[in-house]
């Protein structure tokens, strides 16, 4: 029998009503909303929204409780199915439910499980047929037997299959040379398979014998990259349901290996870019979409494999711990075991992974249908914060635990159904969900007097025949539609009447304020409680509210009145605002860069020094630009000489190259300041004369006396250089006898008589 409760503790009693007309925009508004059907709850003019409010406030107005409705969570019926012979124990109750749900109003129940003795088991054992594997492969031959005996005796019924895979065909993951494709395998002697993706060798079976005659005849084959096709060969076992055999059990599938996986994108290495379609695609027992699809990503596996109820186990080698370990926290109820060198401790490996995972109970939905969510506790450890999940460990056979399931719908919705059981297991509960978004107020369907017998009466208000509107149909449409009518009480095409009244015959009819009093305008607009306050007082106590807005009483002006029309407040010294600023609101209000509650201080301001050193200079040394209109150009300056600065805010330069020294200091109002001049001005020391000129002379005799060693050395260098060539004549004379100096002596005399043309 279903223990169930309905826990409304985590959300308040409220009523959040918007838009409402009816019982049924009431009931939808909020799962704290109710709604008062008595004639009479509503007073003239009132809207029919205030019928709807939490029960507690329509029972304080004076509504029966009789009166008020108010839909709960309805659970309607419980169906467990009974056991028929030949089928599995049962190990969740119930098996389907009927809940009738109020939006926004959670309701939970119990779901229990138990594990049962005996419930069968059916295993695929997955195989890498890589060359790296040979060793491994002769131990599996000889499992089937042993694994069989094993699990039979913590079940009483298993099944186990065979698949292999390797990795796809196409470089650069196996070699395409013809060749190498027929016999992948390096040792020439040794029997070899031919390369391939996966391959489906045994269906699931009881029959020990033949699970080690069929993979007796399985031989290695290879592949050129590391990594394998674990994913192709997971993917294909999940989903060939039919082709595998995969019963209404617990189902297991081993994976043995001893490197990695390639997985979503890999496929582009060998131009493939289709993605995998997560379809069986098995051709005589071998995946035909190998080549042409890429590998499935870890997201699609671990998808498929909880859709399936399968649960992995991966058998990988140490090496390969790490990786698959970060594999199996990706994907729901899966196991990792370390394989030995030879697979030899492969059956305890499988035994030891089928303990643990069978006692882990995690319970999940199905994909939810849209506004439906769902949230789980339990009796177990770390089980009572509400999850998305539930979870249970150490369970054991015969063990039962009780998870409570919340449902909640946030909207309307049409019937709808999920499923949730727990994950590796077929076994499920159907839930069935309705919403109740209708009030059942067993109306009689005929004109009533409270209608002035032009409309009917729906849940205490009336539902006017056509042409007749009002809160009692009072209202005659006449040639103008319901809409007209009602955008006459719009201003500005807003909400009707503000929200303050009741459009009646197209005109506004307001309701009462807070206070007792009226709202009042064409629109209900206005009304004389809700303006401005200040000191927790509404117009500060110093004037009155009309319409929103306060008329402050003589002597004060704010929008809350809460300003005296006095500068008293600003004054310091007699001055207001140091002269800077404005008295606003009891408040200076600073220009010119200046701050503080009396604009004494300019943090960003500085000195005007270069700026007043044309009026300092006339000021106080009598010179300048300003020497002629000193008094009218500087005005805002007062002057003082003194004989002595301790240090000084300002140096500039007059017009006679001297340096300036003053102090400047502040005064009220802008540009306002009292200069301290010092007497005595900086002024530069004239040149020596005598020493540029002694100097220029004393240049250009040095550069004189630099000329004539030049030239005396030019000289010398040329009569070195003649005197040597002397030297080497007179050698060559003592030698040839003849004086190189030496000319015979010729005369040579002319006829002018003489003609040598005669």
């Amino acid at each position: 029998m279903l223990n169930h409760a309905n826990k409304i503790d985590f959300y308040t009693e409220q009523c959040l009503k918007a838009s409402v007309n009816t019982c049924g925009d009431c009931i939808k508004s909020g799962p704290g909303c109710a709604w008062c059907k008595d004639l009479n709850f509503t007073k003239t003019g009132e809207q029919e929204a205030a019928r709807c409010d939490t029960p507690a406030v329509l029972k304080e107005k004076g509504c029966p409780p009789t009166d008020i409705i108010n839909p709960k969570n309805d659970f309607i019926k419980i169906s467990n199915k009974p056991l028929k012979a030949g089928e599995n124990p049962v190990q969740i109750q119930p098996q389907e439910i009927q809940l009738d749900l109020r939006p926004g109003m959670p309701y939970t129940f119990q779901l229990h499980f138990k594990r049962a003795q005996g419930y069968p088991v059916d295993l695929y054992y997955l195989m890498d047929l890589s060359y790296s594997m040979k060793d491994d492969l002769e131990n599996v031959k000889n499992l089937g037997n042993d694994l069989l005996k094993e699990l039979n005796k913590i079940t009483g019924s298993a099944r186990i299959g065979f698949g292999s895979f390797v990795d796809k065909t196409l470089l650069p993951y196996t070699d395409t040379n013809e060749a190498k494709l027929k016999r992948p395998c390096s040792d020439k002697n040794e029997p070899c398979q031919p390369a391939f993706g996966f391959q489906h060798v045994l269906p699931l079976t009881k029959d020990g014998d033949k699970f080690k005659s069929m993979v007796a005849e399985q031989h290695i084959s290879g592949n050129l990259d590391p990594p394998e096709g674990s994913l192709d060969a997971i993917m294909q076992a999940a989903v060939c349901v039919n082709e595998i055999g995969w019963g209404n059990s617990t189902r297991l599938l081993v994976l043995a290996t001893d490197d990695g996986f390639h997985m979503a994108g890999d496929g582009k290495l060998a131009a493939i870019l289709e993605p995998n379609r997560e379809t069986c695609q098995l051709v005589d027992r071998k995946y035909s979409k190998s080549t042409l699809w890429d590998y499935p990503s870890v997201g699609q596996v671990a998808r498929k494999l909880e859709e399936q109820n399968i649960q992995p186990i991966f058998a990988v080698t140490k090496k390969m711990e790490t990786v698959y370990t970060e594999l199996s926290k990706l994907i729901p109820k899966s196991a990792v075991g370390v394989l030995s060198e030879d697979s030899g401790n492969v059956v305890n490996l499988i035994v030891d992974a089928y303990n643990s995972l069978s006692s882990e109970v995690i319970m999940a939905h199905e994909a939810l249908p849209e506004f439906i969510s769902v949230k789980y506790t339990s009796d177990c450890k770390d089980g009572e914060k509400p999850s998305d999940r539930g979870k249970c460990d150490n369970v054991n056979i015969g063990t039962e635990v009780i998870f409570d399931v919340t449902v909640t719908v946030d909207r309307c919705i049409n019937s709808q159904s999920f499923l949730i059981g727990p994950l590796g297991f077929n076994e499920k509960l159907k839930v069935n969900v309705r919403t109740r978004c209708d009030c059942e107020c067993d109306d009689i369907n005929q004109p009533h007097p409270h209608c002035k017998e032009k409309g009917k009466v729906v849940c205490g208000s009336c539902r006017c025949d056509p042409g007749f509107l009002g809160q009692h149909c009072e209202c005659q449409v006449g040639q103008k539609d319901v809409a007209s009518l009602k955008a006459q009480c719009q201003k500005d095409n807003g909400t009707e009447c503000e929200g303050k009244g009741d459009c009646v015959c197209g005109r506004c009819q307001c309701h009462l304020t807070e206070g007792g009093n009226n709202f009042y305008g064409e629109f209900c607009e206005c009304d004389d409680e809700h303006c401005e306050k200040y000191a927790n007082k509404q117009c500060a106590g110093h004037g009155k509210c009309k319409c929103g807005r306060c008329e402050c009483n003589e002597g004060y002006e704010g929008a809350a009145c809460q300003c005296a029309k006095s500068d008293e407040d600003c004054k310091i010294d007699g001055i207001v605002c140091h002269e800077r600023g404005k008295c606003v609101c009891n408040q200076c209000v600073c220009q010119g860069g200046y701050k503080g509650p009396s604009c004494k201080v300019c943090p960003t301001c500085q000195r005007p020094c270069q700026e007043s050193g044309s009026c300092v200079e006339c000021l106080a040394f009598g010179t300048g630009p300003f020497e002629k209109n000193c008094l009218e150009n500087c005005k805002h300056l007062q002057h003082v000489m003194v004989e002595k600065l301790i240090k000084h805010d300002c140096r500039v330069k007059d017009k006679e190259g001297c340096w300036m020294l003053f102090t400047m200091t502040e005064q009220l109002g802008f540009d306002k300041y009292i200069v301290n001049v010092l007497k005595d001005r900086e002024c530069p020391e004239g040149p020596n004369i005598a020493a540029i000129v002694g100097g220029s002379i004393a240049a250009v005799a040095l550069i004189g006396l630099l000329i004539l060693l030049i030239i005396k050395g030019v000289l010398y260098a040329s009569d070195l250089r003649e005197w040597k060539r002397f030297e080497k004549d007179r050698k060559h004379e003592k030698t040839s006898g003849t004086n190189p100096l030496f000319q015979n002596a010729t005369t040579t005399v002319q006829n002018p008589t003489f003609s040598g043309d005669s």
